[in-house]
């Protein structure tokens, strides 16, 4: 780590690296002028360097007397070193402001799956595993047949009993047998529960290929699919892969689907699309990881309620129509080539159950992922998306629900709303006198539009510095040429069209703030709703779990200030990445969350919010920033009372 001072307001930062100097500044929470997202096309991040030195700095686009002087493009300087970095005047703002406008960055920290506690809690047992054996050959003395010489050997010296087999490995056990001098590797599938079946022989391998037992874990995205290849001896991910849903040819969301199954040879072509998606993702890994199809011994799946069924082939119309009941909940294990899934005939798939029509196996598989159903603490798990699911509770109870949030957080119905790639504002500030904006693009180029994580951070920002009110109306009567009325609608000036990839300035509008408020007062009250139904209250959380695709990303101190998040310490936020996909993978890593899984589905309370009477007057209060009632948030109101005594103070000054 590299330390950068920022003078003169005396703050400090450690970061990596190879880190940009612009986004260390952000995450300090010093303001620097920049509205290209960094792409160095406006020059107002100009800083001067006095003491280290920097890799690139800008040249091209300072003067060369400031250049000599030492002066450098905050977006275009790469840190390698220890820094003091003076931020001119022109550059910043009155530091007393800046200290009362702004905070470090804090995201969620990251939680990952321990192997070793897994190890030493001793349910590293995969649901599938290899034995290798080495039988003494028949003679004409001892010629028992070569089943009975399987079987007597496991019980003998493996203490195996209660063993089945199946029809076709009897086809392949003489040859395999005998290939290598009676040295061969079974492949065991173990049952969920000892009392509750018995241990199957799925396979037979000539020789010793127990080093080689590998499964995939894949999570069905209505969007997006994403795999990867788990080694079951260490737990290791040996490669990962996603491709975009093939279905999205038959609708973008899954009521459509629904609809276009129930069409004449709907569901036999929305089966086949995410068939396809999973072939080809299975081929593309198969390939990175440099494995053989024959040693994949199991496959698990997650997706929600409706991918699960089209991936089974399993009728949905009855999923979109009141009272919203699923055909089944629960699913046994499959043979993964009768859904069509090109893995040799032995491999098992385990489908993840659901709770009801709109909280599906994704998050049932982010349940168990994240260790949430073992704790005793209160936790509320979100994953966020276009319908956003919610689960409160700990290992006695769990209600959850469904929301629909809407695409705002992922960009859609907003004006230049995007998803996060290369190009679009992912982090932002305000200058709180001159009311100019700081932005920082992914991959630090032109922008050409904001993502989710910039929408909550730009929306949090405006609300802080007073460009618009807690029903997110702009501020008409504040000196800056960013705020203008087009076309009937009041917006602001993100970027102008000379500094962007578009050609077109990049606003912000109102319209793209109430999709936003009433997405973050969907998600806000369905929480609010579920805590309240158990006689408890958002001060009653212990932790929040985030799940999805950018809740790593969210600035939490943004979440909270707009009401997307009740106001709690960042320190008990932690982000699961794609919850799905986790607990997919520890699904064919420990035979425990088999076991588990059913107890907890039996657990979840599922509640239809459209049906709870208190839900439209929590969703009523929440259509504000950050809600109607500020009690809920006294550290936002403390920071917004300091401010507005500032201004005063300013304005007899």
């Amino acid at each position: 780590m590299v330390t950068i001072r920022f003078l003169p307001h005396e703050k400090e930062i450690k970061v990596e690296p190879g880190t940009i100097l612009l986004r260390a500044a952000m995450e300090a929470g010093v303001h620097i002028n920049a509205s290209c997202g960094g792409e160095g096309a406006c020059g107002k991040c100009r800083v001067h360097i006095e003491e280290g030195e920097v890799e690139g700095g800008g040249r091209e686009k300072l003067r060369p007397e400031d250049w000599e002087k030492g002066y450098r493009l905050a977006c275009k300087s790469v840190v390698n070193e220890d820094l003091t970095v003076l931020v001119p005047v022109e550059s910043s703002v009155d530091s007393a402001v800046l200290n009362m406008a702004s905070t470090p960055r804090k995201t969620a920290r990251i939680q990952e799956m321990d192997m070793d506690y897994l190890k030493e809690q001793g349910l590293f047992i995969p649901p599938v595993e290899k034995k290798y054996l080495e039988l003494t050959p028949p003679t004409l003395g001892d010629n028992v047949c070569d089943m009975t010489r399987l079987i007597n050997h496991l019980r003998m010296q493996e203490n195996e009993h209660g063993l089945e087999v199946n029809l076709p490995v009897l086809r392949k056990l003489p040859d395999a047998l005998r290939e290598d001098d009676f040295k061969a590797t079974l492949i065991l599938a173990r049952p969920v529960r000892s009392e509750c079946g018995k241990t199957r022989i799925i396979n037979v391998q000539s020789g010793n290929t127990s080093d080689r037992n590998f499964a995939l874990a894949i999570d069905i995205g209505t969007t997006t699919v994403y795999g990867e290849v788990v080694n079951c001896l260490t737990g290791e991910i040996l490669a990962q892969y996603g491709e975009f849903n093939r279905q999205i040819s038959f609708g973008e969301d899954v009521i459509t689907r629904i609809m276009y199954a129930d069409k004449a040879g709907g569901l036999d072509k929305l089966h086949q699309a995410v068939i396809d998606t999973i072939n080809s993702i299975i081929a593309r890994l198969i390939k990175r990881s440099k494995i053989d199809v024959d040693d994949i011994s199991a496959v698990a799946l997650a997706g929600n309620t409706t991918m699960t069924q089209l991936l089974l082939k399993v009728k949905t119309k009855y999923l979109r129509l009141s009272p919203y009941v699923p055909t089944s909940t629960l699913y046994p294990p499959i043979k993964a080539e009768d859904i069509g899934l090109n893995l040799a005939p032995h491999v098992t798939a385990l489908v993840y159950p659901c709770i009801s029509s709109y909280v599906g196996g994704d998050i049932v598989s982010g349940v168990m992922g994240s260790g949430m159903y073992l704790t005793d603490e209160t936790t509320l798990f979100i994953d966020i998306g276009t319908n956003a699911e919610i689960v409160v509770g700990n290992k006695d109870w769990m209600m959850c629900a469904a929301c629909s949030a809407g695409p705002a957080f992922e960009g859609g119905g907003v004006e230049h709303g995007m998803r996060a790639s290369k190009g679009a504002i992912e982090d932002f500030s305000l200058d709180p006198i001159t009311f100019e904006p700081m932005s920082l693009t992914i991959g630090n180029t032109k922008p050409k539009g904001i993502c989710g994580s910039g929408l909550i951070i730009m929306l949090a920002s405006m609300f802080e510095m007073g460009l618009i009110d807690n029903q997110g109306k702009f501020n008409r009567n504040l000196d800056t040429k960013r705020i203008r009325e087009k076309d009937g609608i009041w917006e602001y000036v993100v970027a102008w069209a000379d500094e962007t990839q578009i050609d077109r300035d990049i606003v912000f509008t109102e319209v793209d703030i109430d999709n936003l408020i009433r997405a973050k007062g969907a998600i806000y009250s369905g929480c609010h709703t579920l805590l309240n139904e158990v006689g408890m209250d958002m001060q009653s959380l212990d932790r929040i779990i985030l799940a999805g695709g950018f809740g790593s990303y969210i600035d939490l101190s943004s979440a909270m200030t707009i009401g997307l998040l009740p106001e709690l310490d960042p320190g008990k936020v932690t982000f699961v990445g794609n919850g799905s996909l986790l607990g997919a993978r520890m699904t064919v890593l420990t035979n425990k969350l088999r076991q588990d899984v059913v107890d907890v589905t039996n657990k979840m309370t599922n509640f239809e919010l459209s049906e709870t009477p208190s839900y439209m007057d929590h969703y009523m209060a929440a259509l504000f920033l950050p809600h109607t009632e500020m009690g809920l948030f006294p550290k936002l109101k403390e920071r917004l009372d300091a401010r507005q005594a500032w201004r005063e103070g300013k304005s007899d000054s």
